[in-house]
Order: structure tokens, then C-alpha cells, then sequence
């Protein structure tokens, strides 16, 4: 029977990561839906993920199973989707000026009240530190002053932030250290509780693209927004981060990192989760800052951000019973998904949380490097 062909050759792919089907390790699959091995043998990573938002099957640690397999290495496998993905973003530019604020609308706008159940208490969308914090909030203040101390604010400075989200990091740079912010944002949602947040503050939140920017800054810093420039506007970025940063100030990037040079996203997240995304290698970073910037310090904790993910998916999870009178099984799956596979491709180290420090010329003498 071409059904029994099919489920033959999807169990063969998991075994190689010591995945059965229907096993009874917290890690194996549960299949309820034998439509699900056509559909991946079909789509690969896509269907993968849409299988289990459809409810096709489950697993009791879907965190653990995905690091399996990508430790085993089945997300080399290709499918079609992932095919016309790669193809769109050679062809054309997916995060083009006129594309800017897709993410926005389609992620970042679709409820405060979401993100605000999910996230520690300063709404901080972006891997927190974990090297002495026990709680989420404690991670993400630890972040925060690690940004601000590789940056060394000084009261009276003028701090660019691009990406602001709903204005926790800026607030916490005022308050702490005196210095005045500029926020950016491509999502209306976010603008406006960041500058509900930020009142009466020197805080000044913008609706607009990185690329419109103008002025001089004395720092600024970008925390997981990079995600969604794009390898064909990298240079673009940097020239206008170069262009806005005063000759002695320094640039604070923190984004998550990938291991190879890729020109295209998992197209599961790509679809449902972040349109037009996209996770840069060092490579693709370097060549974008050369001539621009010196890298003076560049920090890898990206095994926090699976720790991070854990938080966020038990805050999402627990408050399930009120955020389902807004949103459907079929979200919370989608959800559960992205929240877990994300963890598991940090715990299996496929990605990476970098902070990059970078000066116009170099410090003189060098930069002290901050842990």
C-alpha cells in the first residue's frame, strides 16, 4: 500500500535521530493522522509544522524531539516549499522598503495583550541573560544592563534604538542611566504602548523604516531586529547605522546567528510566524560592516535562548485559559510549535544569540569587554 510506503520512509528518516512513531519516550511522535507522512516526504519542514498545528500529531516533549532531529540533521532535507523559498529570495528582495511593515502587521501587531501574557514584565521580545538570574524578569533585566554597560551610557547621551518594541529597553536606559532615546518601530501596536510606556520620559518613539532614519547619535543599539533586514540589505543597514552613529560612539547588535550562510528562512516560520525573515551568519555579517565598522567585542550566548523559549512557552501555556477567548486550538498549537521547535534548534546549537560591539574607527586602546 502506497500509505505503508510512505509511514516506511518517514520512520527510517527518524530513526536517525532515535525518533519512532507511535514510541513511548517522552520525545516519540504520536500520530494521529497518516495523511502526515505524505505531507512531509512532500514538504519537509513545512508540512512538518503544519501537521501538528492541524492537530495530525503530537509529542509530550516536542523541544526535545526537534533537537533530535536537528542534531541528526534531517532539516537538510529539502522539500518543495523550501525550494520556491530559496528561489523568491534570490530573485527578488523579500525586505525591500515597500515590505517593511508586513512583519509588523502580520506578527508584531496581533495583540499586546498576547505579548504581554507571554513575556517577562518589561515586554522584552529578545533572548534574556541567564549567567546568575533564576526568573524570566531577572533575564532580561540582566540583558538590558548588559547592553547598557557594553555601551557605557553616560547621563545626557542621545541612544538609538532600532527595533524598539513596546519600549521596556528604552525605559530601562533612561531610568538607569540618564540618557535620551530614540526608538524605532515598523509596528503600529508596538508604537503605540511604547509610547504609553515611555511618558514623560526623554523618549521619543517613531513609526518607520531603519532605512529613513536620520540624525546623529552618540550610541545605539538593535536587539532582534536584524532578524528582519534581510541578506540583500545588510550593507544597507550597517551604512545607515554608520551614518547615524557619531565618529567616537559605539553600536550594540544583538541578534540571533546561524552557523552557514543561508539566503531564506525555515519556510514554516516564514509563512506563519515571520514573513520575509531571515538569521545571518558571521560571514554575512562581517561583509556587511567592512570599511564601515571595527568589531570590538563579539559575545555568543545563544544556549539562553532556548532557556528563554522555555519561559516564554510556560507563560503562553499558563495563561492559555484567558488568551483563548481571543485565538483558536489551531493558533495555540501554531504557537506551541513555534515557541518549542525554536528552543530545540538553539538547544541543538543550529542557531545562535550573538551581541556584536562595534566602533567607527576603534577605540583607542580597546574596548573593555563586559560578561
Amino acid at each position: 500500500m502506497p500509505g505503508d510506503c510512505f509511514r516506511r520512509k518517514v520512520e527510517l528518516l527518524l530513526a536517525a535521530a532515535d525518533i519512532r512513531i507511535n514510541g513511548d519516550r517522552p520525545w516519540d511522535l504520536a500520530v494521529h493522522n497518516e495523511k502526515l507522512f505524505l505531507t512531509i516526504l512532500a514538504s519537509a519542514s513545512l508540512g512538518f509544522g503544519e501537521g501538528y498545528a492541524e492537530g495530525w500529531w503530537d509529542c509530550e516533549q516536542l523541544d526535545e524531539a526537534i533537537t533530535r532531529g536537528l542534531r541528526a540533521g534531517l532539516d537538510r532535507r529539502i522539500g518543495l516549499g523550501e525550494v520556491l523559498l530559496i528561489l523568491k529570495a534570490r530573485l527578488g528582495n523579500l525586505q525591500k522598503w515597500s515590505r517593511a511593515f508586513l512583519v509588523g502587521r502580520h506578527h508584531y501587531d496581533i495583540s499586546n495583550r498576547l505579548y504581554r501574557a507571554m513575556l517577562d514584565k518589561r515586554m522584552i521580545y529578545s533572548c534574556g541573560y541567564w549567567q546568575q538570574a533564576t526568573s524570566l524578569d531577572e533575564a532580561q533585566e540582566a540583558k538590558l544592563d548588559l547592553v547598557c554597560r557594553k555601551l557605557e551610557f553616560r547621563p545626557g547621551m542621545r541612544v538609538l534604538d532600532i527595533g524598539c518594541g513596546w519600549g521596556g529597553a528604552a525605559k530601562f536606559a533612561v531610568e538607569r542611566h540618564g540618557v535620551e532615546v530614540v526608538g524605532i518601530t515598523v509596528s503600529r501596536e508596538q508604537e503605540r504602548l511604547a509610547r504609553k510606556v515611555c511618558q514623560g520620559l526623554p523618549v521619543e518613539i517613531r513609526l518607520m523604516d531603519y532605512r529613513d532614519l536620520r540624525g546623529r547619535f552618540d550610541r545605539i543599539f538593535s536587539l532582534g531586529m536584524f532578524e528582519h533586514v534581510g541578506y540583500k540589505n545588510y550593507r544597507t543597514f550597517m551604512r545607515t547605522a554608520r551614518r547615524c552613529l557619531k565618529k567616537d560612539g559605539l553600536f550594540l547588535l544583538h541578534t540571533i546567528g546561524g552557523n552557514v550562510s543561508e539566503t531564506h528562512i525555515d519556510p514554516w516560520i516564514d509563512r506563519y510566524i515571520f514573513p520575509n525573515a531571515m538569521i545571518p551568519s558571521a560571514r554575512q555579517i562581517c561583509r556587511a560592516l567592512e570599511g564601515l565598522f571595527v568589531i570590538e567585542d563579539w559575545h555568543n550566548f545563544g544556549v539562553d535562548y532556548d532557556k528563554t523559549l522555555m519561559h516564554w512557552f510556560r507563560n503562553f501555556d499558563n495563561n492559555w485559559e484567558t488568551l483563548q477567548e481571543d485565538y483558536d486550538d489551531h493558533f495555540y498549537r501554531t504557537w506551541k510549535y513555534y515557541l518549542l521547535s525554536c528552543a530545540g534548534s538553539f538547544r541543538a546549537r543550529k542557531n545562535q544569540l550573538w551581541q556584536i560591539v562595534l566602533s567607527p574607527e576603534g577605540i583607542p586602546g580597546g574596548l573593555r569587554s563586559v560578561r
